[in-house]
C-alpha cells in the first residue's frame, strides 16, 4: 500500500465522539531522531519491545556505513530519520545514533546525532560484533500529529475542515509540540507498566511542554496552492486570522 511522504496509515481504535472505523489516516510531525534529541535512553534500556522494526547480532561498523548480514531493512520499514541502537560485548559502541540513508536492505548510513539533519553525516566509533535494535515511536508520533490537527481544527483531526495537514505551509512550528507529545505519552506508558513515580513525574513534565509549544505554534495555510498564506491559525487561540 502506497503510503505519502509524512503520512502513516495506522489501526487505531474509535475516538470518543467520532464513528470511523478501521483505517485511521495519521500526519506525524516529527521524526524518531527528533525524539533521540531529547530522549536518547528511550532507544536504550526503555525502548518499546513492542515497537521493534529490526534486531539482530554480528553487525560491523565502518565509518558511517553499518552493515548487518542476514537483515532485511527494507521489510522492516526501517527508513531515515529513525535510530539505531547499537552495542559491543567490550562497551567500546554503545549508543543509539541517526539512520541517515536506508542504502540497501543490509546495510545502513548512520551518524552520531547532529543539531543540522543536512550537515555530513558523522562516523560513530568504529566496530565489529554489534548488537542492534531499530526501535521507533512512529505510532504516538501518529496519535499526537492527529491531537495536534484535531486542535487547530483542520483535517484529519477535523475531517469536516477545508483544510488539510498538507495545505500548512511550514510544519516545523509543530516539530516541537510533536516531539513534547510523544514523549510525554511514552513516559506515562512506562510509568503504568513499571508504576515508577519518575516516570509520571516526567511524563507530566513533558506534557507541560506540549501544551505550551502547541500554544505558541502559529499556522500559516495556503488555500490557493501558490505559497501564499491565506489564513493563519494561532495555538493560544485556535482562532482564522486573515492575512
Amino acid at each position: 500500500m502506497w503510503v505519502p511522504k509524512g503520512e502513516t496509515i495506522l489501526w487505531a481504535p474509535d475516538r470518543p465522539g467520532y464513528t470511523r472505523k478501521g483505517l485511521k489516516k495519521m500526519v506525524s510531525f516529527s521524526s524518531d531522531v527528533d525524539i533521540l534529541r531529547y530522549e536518547p535512553v528511550l532507544f536504550g534500556e526503555l525502548h518499546l519491545p513492542g515497537q521493534v522494526l529490526a534486531t539482530g547480532t554480528g553487525g560491523t561498523l565502518s565509518g558511517t556505513t553499518f552493515t548487518a548480514s542476514g537483515a532485511d531493512f527494507v521489510s522492516a520499514q526501517v527508513s531515515a530519520g529513525g535510530v539505531v541502537y547499537m552495542h559491543t560485548a567490550d562497551g567500546s559502541l554503545d549508543g543509539a545514533y541517526e539512520i541517515v540513508f536506508l542504502d540497501s536492505s543490509t546495510q545502513l548510513s548512520v551518524s552520531v546525532i547532529r543539531s543540522d539533519s543536512d550537515a555530513a553525516a558523522v562516523a560513530p566509533p568504529s566496530a565489529t560484533g554489534i548488537f542492534y535494535r531499530v526501535s521507533t515511536f512512529v505510532p504516538q508520533a501518529g496519535e499526537v500529529g492527529f491531537r495536534l490537527t484535531e486542535h487547530f481544527g483542520i483535517k484529519p483531526g477535523n475531517p469536516a475542515s477545508i483544510y488539510d495537514a498538507d495545505d500548512v505551509l511550514d510544519t516545523d512550528v509543530l516539530k516541537r509540540a510533536s516531539v513534547f507529545g510523544v514523549i510525554s505519552s511514552v513516559y506515562a506508558m512506562l510509568a503504568s507498566k513499571a508504576k515508577d513515580e519518575n516516570f509520571w513525574k516526567k511524563s507530566l513534565h513533558y506534557q507541560k511542554l506540549f501544551e505550551r509549544a502547541k500554544e505558541r505554534c502559529r499556522l500559516s495555510i495556503d488555500i490557493g496552492s501558490d505559497g501564499v498564506a491565506d489564513v493563519t491559525r494561532v495555538g493560544a487561540f485556535v482562532r482564522l486570522v486573515r492575512d
